[in-house]
């Protein structure tokens, strides 16, 4: 859905971004105009996030977030580009315009037709057609009270009931393809239903929204589970099974398994706070959506090999989020679902509260590794822990645990924490010499962390970074640049060019120059690195100056590179002294 640009502009206009963000992060601490908090996008102790009034603008010095209004609700939301204008316009009372030719292809017409296609779903249960999936909800002990909080419901056995029923309500069959409820037949040209026989799970976004769903095949077939694809309105990657639910939960954590049905359990014996990712192993997106609606994370997933090497994932994942994390052992039972059925809800409740953290979790896997009745098992048992306590940035975890380690392997505190304080020495070096070459190569520094937006010309793209920094800053010096006849086909980074551009063609066209009014038609990394060049450093009683002498870098650099390409070594080389007087 293409959005006007005065639209944007109106919105950026009536978005305060210090009302918005303060609304999702206490902000408090002033530095100058700005004012700081803790990140809501990564752990952190002390307060980088930084939101400036002037610029309306935020950027995290821990992270590199950066970016507008819109960009920040796409983020703090996990929402997509036309989902955060609209989640932005209806608080600033504003109404996004859809023109006649895009209604019908629009997200919001996609998530109407999830919807209908739910009730639907739900509808078939009450139908003779739903009795396959009755049983299986009465096998699987499944409450009415949770078919009609999850919105359960059947997928009939059959080729086209949904796209018939659908059409019939007026939706066309390129939006149900759209949609991922139904598939082309290559042969005949025709479509048939993606979801045949299952029993059907909505999946239902943070804000009520319908964008998906989960099927579970009723009797023999494969896959046993099938989830819609990604569509404009649904990533399995970016979003988690019932945490619409979950995030209204009073008990203070998020209790993360692998399967839909288990999650429906936990919820019925009374932990409501119990969600599962969409088929996928487990994502950074995911974790950090998580991270915003607990403290704590309790990982419950299935028993066997694959579910302890994706909770082996999933540790890795969630201890950069500072997330307090437990994992469960279900000894007696494959997943929740059949232990809740085996044990009872407070038996499972008994094993959260016993449930061991992340570094005991880790330890006893590596145990298991060798024989602690030998010498040689104790060693290498001591040997592979200390290296993985080494990794604890936390100098009392790592005593707490090097105690422990020292009484399973029967050697003394002081030798293990010896070992300890080596291995972290050595570790912290090598931390120390890989920020020392980064810093002493000052064209990798200069390169933006997204691979999208990487430059080919580092040295040339310092410049193309001063020359938009300028314009955004002292926004009259657009003119400065056009009486230099310089223009975006003279930039080596394609990003840098589109920003350059943005601003020459609002200038021309009357508009305002602004960082906000420029990130929202950038795409998210592209406005956090505009964000990041927003806090280098620039003289703009010199800004005159200094942009000119950026634009005649960018051409030096411009004329080097040709010269380069067009001649031999040595004849570069040689051509040196031709070109010093244009600069650099």
């Amino acid at each position: 859905m293409a959005i006007p640009e005065s639209f944007l502009d109106e919105l950026v206009q009536k978005t305060d971004l210090v009302e918005l963000v303060g609304g999702y992060v206490k902000l408090s601490k002033r530095s100058g105009s700005n004012l700081f908090g803790l990140c809501p996008f990564h752990s952190e102790k002390t307060p980088s996030f930084s939101v400036s009034a002037d610029k309306q603008m935020y950027y995290c010095f821990g992270c590199g977030k950066g970016g507008g209004a819109v960009n920040f609700i796409m983020e703090i939301e996990n929402l997509t580009f036309p989902d955060a204008v609209e989640f932005l316009a209806r608080r600033a009372g504003l109404t996004v315009s859809d023109t006649k030719d895009t209604a019908r292809t629009s997200r919001r017409r996609l998530l109407d037709l999830n919807r209908d296609a739910a009730r639907f779903y739900h509808g078939v249960l009450s139908s003779p057609e739903g009795a396959a999936a009755v049983r299986y909800i009465g096998e699987r002990r499944i409450s009415k009270r949770m078919v009609t909080r999850f919105g359960l419901g059947a997928a009939p056995n059959s080729w086209n009931s949904l796209g018939d029923a659908m059409t019939s309500m007026g939706y066309a069959a390129k939006e149900l393809l759209d949609a991922g409820l139904v598939k082309e037949n290559k042969k005949s040209g025709g479509f048939y239903d993606t979801f045949r026989n299952r029993l059907v799970f909505p999946v239902i976004d943070v804000r009520g929204a319908v964008i998906g769903f989960s099927g579970r095949m009723l009797g023999a077939g494969e896959p046993k589970y099938l989830n819609s694809p990604d569509t404009q309105v649904f990533s399995k990657s970016r979003h988690l099974f019932a945490l619409n639910l979950a995030k209204k939960s009073k008990a203070g954590m998020l209790i993360l398994t692998e399967g839909n049905i288990d999650v429906v359990a936990l919820h019925q014996a009374g932990f409501d706070c119990a969600v599962a990712s969409l088929g996928t192993s487990l994502t950074d997106t995911q974790v950090r959506l998580m991270a915003r609606y607990a403290d704590k994370l309790v990982i419950a997933f299935d028993s066997d090999g694959a579910g302890e090497k994706a909770a082996a994932r999933a540790i890795r994942l969630t201890e950069k989020t500072g997330m307090g994390v437990r994992l469960l052992r279900l000894q007696g039972a494959k997943d929740p679902d059949e232990y809740i059925n085996k044990f009872g809800a407070d038996a499972f409740r008994l094993l959260i509260e016993r449930s061991e953290n992340h570094i005991v979790y880790k330890m006893g896997d590596i145990k298991r590794k060798y024989d602690m009745n030998t010498e040689d098992g104790r060693v290498g048992y001591l040997s592979e822990a200390t290296q993985m306590l080494a990794g604890i940035r936390s100098r009392p975890e790592r005593e707490i645990y090097g105690a422990r380690l020292a009484e399973e392997t029967g050697v003394s505190v002081a030798a293990v924490e010896n070992e300890l304080a080596n291995l972290t020495k050595r570790d912290e070096w090598r931390r120390k010499r890989s920020m020392e070459r980064k810093i002493t190569r000052p064209a990798e520094a200069a390169q933006p962390s997204a691979r999208s937006i990487r430059y080919a010309n580092e040295y040339s793209a310092i410049a193309e970074e001063g020359v938009v920094r300028c314009i955004l800053l002292d926004p009259p010096l657009i003119d400065e640049a056009r009486g230099e006849n310089f223009s975006e086909s003279e930039f080596s980074s394609p990003f840098l060019a589109k920003a350059f551009g943005i601003l020459r063609a609002r200038s021309e066209s009357g508009k305002e120059i602004s960082p906000a009014a420029l990130f929202a038609a950038l795409k998210p990394a592209e406005a956090e690195r505009i964000s990041a060049i927003l806090q280098k450093p620039e003289s703009i009683p010199d800004g005159q100056q200094a942009l000119r002498d950026y634009i005649k870098k960018i051409r030096t650099e411009s004329f080097r590179a040709k010269a380069k390409a067009e001649m031999n070594v040595g004849e570069y080389f040689s051509s040196i002294k031709d070109i010093k007087g244009l600069g650099g």
